[in-house]
Order: structure tokens, then sequence, then C-alpha cells
């Protein structure tokens, strides 16, 4: 339980790709949160925090004016605001990719942008990678359907998010360049906050999610001739755990292995004479 007088308030996206994301990783987290879409406010006693529910492109605004201590949203949408916010922790859901696409038939450059019509939902995040570059163009907003806008005559070229780009090939249209931005799900904070006991608490926890997220448990049984080779295979995060068994020839052996080579860890595990391989999902951690 955090010890602040007031309690912490923070921004959570009310719908979207984001929302269901994020609920679950707060809960994950051990927070309370809303089991019915129509709750705005719901506030966790247990830990003092209060849990507001907003359209994610308002909060980074809120979060920048202060009126919220922290926010989860886009890295795309604190970018595009223009708020005074800043990323304190990426949270490894979320990701897309925001390129530049035109007309089907040629090859573009970045550089053939200037001078043309931009369509996009994202005008502030674009303006910036413009200028940086030093191209000028004009801007189109639009709130959606941003691939039609060529067709349509609204604009030349779009930027917009990419994941396989079919939707991009079915409009007639072929990316090009580099990504604007590699964006994901962040927490943030307004800029230039100190960090409070209960926003460090907010911070381990998700922290501990992420790790368990990526991670698996596993336990065997080696022989001890053949430990050091098995540790190799499983050497943990830091070392594995390794305890004696009645069976005074063998030991038991206990390490975090990335969930992506659990099974390539298990055949491995197998020409060293391991056996009784058990694997267990984490819910959280604390390393």
């Amino acid at each position: 339980m955090t010890n602040q007088l007031e309690p912490l308030k923070i921004a959570v996206p009310n719908k979207g790709s984001l929302s269901e994301a994020a609920t679950q990783m707060l809960r994950d987290a051990g927070y309370r949160q809303r089991h019915d879409n129509k709750e705005l406010v719901l506030v966790d006693e247990e830990h003092s925090v209060e849990f507001y529910y907003l359209r994610p492109r308002d909060i980074a605004l809120y979060v920048g004016e202060g009126t919220l201590d922290l926010g989860i949203t886009g890295r795309d949408m604190l970018l595009d605001s223009g708020a005074n916010a800043e990323e304190i922790m990426a949270l490894g859901f979320g990701g897309t990719r925001f390129r530049f696409a035109g007309p089907s038939g040629r090859e573009y450059e970045t550089a053939d942008l200037e001078g043309h019509r931009i369509a996009t939902s994202y005008p502030g995040l674009v303006e910036q990678y413009l200028a940086t570059r030093g191209i000028s163009a004009r801007l189109i907003r639009l709130d959606g359907a941003v691939e039609s806008s060529i067709r349509l005559g609204v604009a030349d070229f779009i930027a917009d998010v990419v994941e396989t780009g079919t939707t991009l090939r079915a409009a007639g249209l072929t990316v090009f360049g580099e990504p604007l931005l590699q964006s994901e799900a962040i927490l943030i904070r307004r800029a230039g906050t100190p960090e409070t006991p209960a926003l460090g608490q907010l911070s381990r926890r998700l922290s501990g999610v992420l790790v368990a997220r990526d991670y698996l448990m596993i336990d065997y049984v080696v022989p001890k001739v053949r430990l050091a080779e098995a540790s190799r295979i499983t050497p943990g995060l830091a070392s594995p755990t390794v305890s004696p068994v009645e069976n005074e020839t063998e030991v038991a052996v206990r390490a975090m292995v990335p969930a992506k080579k659990i099974h390539a860890v298990m055949d491995e595990l197998l020409t060293v004479d391991a056996e009784a391989i058990v694997v267990t999902r984490l819910a959280s951690c604390r390393l």
C-alpha cells in the first residue's frame, strides 16, 4: 500500500487496441480493474490508486497538464499530441510501425514528399519527422480510412500505421522510406515530475509482469557429473538454483528460461541426461 496522502491518478485507454491489453496488464500487476466498459472511474483503495478510463488520444494531454499523474497510451499518440509529458517505460504490447505510402507502379524516396499533400491521422508526428529532414509538405488530417484519400483525390501520399501491409496493397499503395516511428504502449508522466514511492511500486510491478511474460521457470533433475553442462544450457538470469535430492548422485535444478527458447532448451537438456523436466508459467516476479 502506498503512503502518499492523495491517490495516484492513472489514465487507462477506454477503447481501441490498447484498452484490453492495458487493463489486463494492470490486473496482472495486482491492481483492481473495471469489469463494465461503461465505468469511467475505478478506485483501488487497497493501493490508493484511481483509474480513469479515457480516449487514448486524450491521455497524454491530461497527464501533460498535470490533471492526472500517469497514463498508458501509445508512443505515437504521445509524440503526436505535443503534450508536456514523457515516457517512463515501454509496456511490450500494441506494437506498430508508421510508414509513408504512395500509388503503386513506381519507386519513391522520402524526398519525393516535398511540396505534396500527405494524408494522416497523426499530423503532429509527421510534421516533426518532416521538419527534421527539411521537407515541406501540406498535411491533411483525417480521422480514419487514410488509405482511401489518394484514390479520392484528397492527398498525394499517406502516412499511416502499417502492420502486414495487406490493407495498403489492396488500396493500390506501396510503402517506401524508413519507418517514421516504431510505436508501442508506454507509461507516461508529466515531464520533469519526480518519482514517488507509488510510481516506484507501479513501475516495479509492471516490470515484473513484463519479465514474467518473456520467461518460463524450468525444473529438472540431472546427474551431478553433468551439472556443469546443464548449467550452460539453463544459466538463468544470474545462475541456476541447485538443490540436493535424496539420490546423492543427482541434483535438482531450477532456472528462468526465455519463453521463445523453451522447447529447444528441453531438447538440449535430454542430451545431458536430464529428466523430470517441468515447465511453469510465471504470473509476475521481482528481480
